[in-house]
């Protein structure tokens, strides 16, 4: 049986926070500050979010999960569109990837039975293909607007040959997808060898048979798996066509 964490427990957690703290002033990174309003931050958005929770839980699923995952989706799409300040209609073309991904994993998760429809299940586990979507978007901006920028002068010789934008950004568009995409294969390569999946654990921790608690952790690191490749995919090539104009003629990014 898992014991319970008392608040003096709890309290010997700074320890964890002073150490970074003491590496950052040791070394003059100039981090403290931001090491310590971060973990302010955090603590305080998971205490508000274990209150939300308790509420959320209390009400009809049909009126709980829309209301969490709508919250959710925009709060995703606000910090990932930032990765993309400057492109047009970043915010809702993201909001709209992420609600559409989101959608096409819930049908699958309910339409094969793999979890019922209650906020216990599906906020943890949606919350998981949306921050990982979050993510893997951000890369995604952030690093076409690092390959089109260096590798201007490529595409612009590929253009002036007659390349369409598709096949002059063909090679970038193929990277920047990869790019985004290596961190969750790497992942899947190590999954139960270098780290133990905090769901699969966690569903340990609460009770759950370790064969139970695997095909759990299977369904949402394969999901996972899935919404961080559409995510990537999408936006980039939707956005790739935002780095030239009408006339197919390649523009700089600061001109957006």
């Amino acid at each position: 049986m898992t014991p319970e964490i008392s608040n003096l427990s709890m309290l010997f957690l700074l320890v964890f926070i002073l150490i970074p703290v003491s590496l950052s002033y040791f070394y003059s990174l100039g981090l403290s500050a931001q090491i310590i309003w971060s973990s302010f931050r955090g603590v305080s958005q998971l205490i508000l979010i274990g209150f939300l929770l308790t509420y959320l839980f209390s009400l009809e699923p049909i009126y709980g999960i829309p209301l969490m995952l709508i919250s959710m989706i925009f709060i995703a799409s606000y910090h990932a569109s930032k990765r993309g300040r400057g492109l047009s209609l970043i915010f809702p073309i993201v909001f709209c990837v992420i609600t559409a991904i989101e959608v096409f994993v819930l049908i699958v998760w309910l339409g094969f039975n793999m979890i019922a429809f209650v906020p216990e299940s599906v906020i943890p586990m949606s919350g998981m293909v949306i921050g990982n979507s979050m993510i893997a978007i951000g890369l995604a901006l952030e690093r076409m607007k690092s390959e089109f920028k260096e590798g201007r002068e490529k595409i612009l010789a590929a253009l002036s040959l007659g390349a369409k934008p598709d096949q002059a950004a063909q090679l970038f568009i193929k990277k920047i997808v990869k790019a985004a995409m290596i961190p969750n294969v790497d992942g899947l390569k190590t999954i139960g060898l270098v780290q133990l999946p905090g769901m699969m654990t966690g569903l340990i921790l609460g009770g759950v048979a370790p064969v139970e608690a695997i095909r759990y952790q299977i369904v949402i690191s394969l999901s996972i798996f899935a919404s961080v490749s559409l995510s990537a995919m999408l936006i980039t090539v939707i956005f790739y066509r935002f780095f030239f104009n009408k006339n197919q003629q390649l523009i700089k990014f600061d001109e957006h």
